[in-house]
């Protein structure tokens, strides 16, 4: 099988459309569609079928990705061998990481980058739900991402996944709270509290919800805004409450409060596609993303 029209299939079952697969490719629609219908002829199968006004994967399309998916890493490998033949990692990598993890490890990780010389790393801050997390390797090499520790984790399927960190999730309090001169706060203390969440969908709105059915106490959700420092200073301004990361929370505006009696805690992960980690680049950054992480724990601990 050609290798050209197994990277189209992918780019097509990656990004859903014929015109989004083109526009990644650099190609027209049309050059798309006559690769997948080669391609088609060449194994002698059905791989899309009208779903709409588009195309969608049959069973046999889908089953050809997941093979493709092993195909094109072995591709890489080969490259990747190449590659090794230099003394250091050289080339550009893809990273994107959601905005909180930036806030952490990003200062320091971008100093760990500059070490290597050829290691060329483009970085985009992206906010992201657990679902979306496998459709951007589409687009990029490494995604730095985060889950509640209580779900499902990401893959196995098409994806590999690294261990970062876990961070603990805190509840920040106004000063002047009546639960501030409190070591830990138990949730059903909180239950008439408003609070301040993040859109649904997303890890910490997944860790209140968790909080939910393990305790039975359902949080009262207020407003929902994405930004840490924007919900930070709402909460320091007495407008609600927040379950909020430990790490990267301004203790000199609100108080941090651990839960009583239950974890709550995220997972930061770093997702990469099947095979990529042969490449020297791809491997430095990950090597330096659990550098900065260890370092990040090791400077948090009490």
């Amino acid at each position: 099988m050609d290798i050209g029209r197994l990277r189209t299939l992918r780019e097509f079952a990656d990004r859903g459309s014929v015109t989004a697969a083109a526009e990644a490719l650099h190609c027209t629609p049309s050059a798309v569609s006559q690769q997948l219908r080669a391609l088609q002829a060449e194994v002698g199968l059905v791989l899309t079928e009208p779903a709409g006004r588009g195309l969608r994967l049959t069973d046999a399309g889908r089953a050809l990705v997941s093979r493709a998916d092993d195909v094109l890493a072995a591709v890489e490998r080969a490259e990747a061998e190449l590659d090794a033949f230099r003394s250091a990692p050289r080339g550009r990598v893809r990273l994107a990481i959601f905005p909180s993890a930036a806030l952490m490890l990003l200062p320091g990780l971008l100093r760990r980058f500059e070490a290597s010389e050829g290691l060329d790393v483009e970085v985009r801050d992206v906010d992201m739900t657990p679902p979306e997390v496998p459709g951007l390797l589409a687009d990029f090499d490494v995604v730095v991402a985060h889950r509640d520790e209580h779900a499902a984790p990401f893959g196995p399927d098409r994806v590999e996944v690294a261990h970062l960190l876990r961070e603990p999730l805190d509840v920040a309090l106004p000063p002047g709270h009546r639960l501030g001169s409190a070591e830990r706060v138990e949730l059903a203390e909180l239950a008439a509290e408003r609070w301040i969440s993040v859109d649904v969908g997303f890890p910490v709105d997944d860790v209140l919800l968790s909080l939910a059915v393990r305790t039975g106490v359902r949080a009262r959700i207020a407003h929902r805004i994405n930004d840490f420092r924007i919900t930070e200073a709402l909460v320091a301004a007495g407008h609600g409450i927040a379950l909020l990361p430990r790490y990267t929370m301004d203790t000199r505006r609100v108080l941090r409060r651990p839960l009583a009696g239950i974890r709550a805690a995220r997972h930061v992960e770093a997702v990469l596609r099947p095979g990529s980690l042969a490449r020297p680049a791809v491997a430095a950054v990950l090597a330096a993303l659990r550098e900065q992480a260890a370092d990040v724990g090791r400077e948090t601990m009490p």
